[in-house]
């Protein structure tokens, strides 16, 4: 895919050395930005072997609400973020709790917010709120709505988490029947995990859109940090050298996105060159 690999010349090309908490310096950019058309195909990167099934596996874990992996892990054998759990596999409230599960305080009279000056003594609640359905909802009920977003940025509940959100806000558009999604990411590992959030946020476009009646459009990807491990300056260099081919193609069974498994995601025409090796900076 062309975009990516425009993605990764630019940085190579024009990044900042930088330290950071893994101890492996990177090369930086500051607010890159690409979109793809998802009627051209599935954006599964092609100069690379990228793993379907992890990326598939990934997203459903995503929409099941969880604060481990042991579904990923024990069930699945899926082991993306082995790295990052405890022993039994707890993770914390990072994506699939704050999709489904986003918590907040809420006043026994209603209010989730107490005014300055207002001196009358509330009884707080624990509640949760499911963003993924309330966008659902929307786009059934008001597709022209500018709101229909999920944040998975908490500022009061990042030190429970065994990592800070990287992806921490998409935001769903509807123009001229299509459904469209903008994702905002805070860091964007080039080589290991811009292509995962790629194929993982087009497959959730294009499986909301099929819930909700509508076509697939543009997934737009904004990064702020986008940077590059030292270590895989050689391997993104490889695989520049290298020709994208054509898109695969998704095809996804038309059921509520709740109800979907791996097996109702049928992907065609996939033909990548090798898998190259990046090392996890944790």
């Amino acid at each position: 895919m062309k975009q990516y690999l425009d993605l990764v010349q630019n940085v190579l090309d024009h990044g900042v050395r930088k330290e950071n908490r893994t101890g492996t310096d990177t090369l930086s950019n500051f607010a890159e930005f690409y979109k793809v058309d998802l009627s051209k195909g599935f954006p599964l990167l092609t100069t690379k072997k990228v793993f379907f099934k992890s990326v598939i596996m990934e997203l459903l874990w995503y929409l099941r609400g969880e604060d481990h992996i042991r579904w990923l892990r024990d069930e699945n054998d899926v082991h993306i973020w082995d790295a990052w759990a405890e022993e039994d596999g707890y993770v914390g409230p990072i994506y699939p709790v704050l999709w489904r599960r986003f918590p907040y305080l809420k006043a026994e009279d209603g209010s989730a917010y107490q005014k300055l000056g207002d001196t009358q003594e509330k009884t707080w609640r624990y509640e949760e709120f499911d963003q993924v359905q309330r966008a659902i909802d929307m786009l059934r009920k008001n597709p022209n709505s500018r709101r229909i977003v999920v944040s998975t940025w908490h500022p009061g509940l990042l030190d429970e988490m065994a990592l800070p959100p990287c992806h921490i806000m998409y935001i769903f558009n509807v123009s001229n029947g299509k459904l469209n999604c903008h994702l905002t990411q805070r860091s964007g590992d080039i080589a290991l995990g811009i292509p995962f959030n790629l194929a993982c946020y087009s497959a959730l476009t294009m499986a909301i859109a099929q819930d909700v009646g509508l076509e697939p459009g543009t997934f737009a990807h904004t990064i702020v940090d986008a940077h590059i491990y030292e270590n895989h300056i050689d391997g993104l260099k490889e695989q520049l050298k290298r020709e994208p081919k054509q898109l695969p193609t998704l095809d996804i069974t038309r059921k509520p996105v709740d109800e979907l498994e791996f097996d109702d995601f049928k992907l065609s025409g996939y033909d990548p060159d090798p898998g190259i090796k990046f090392p996890v900076a944790v």
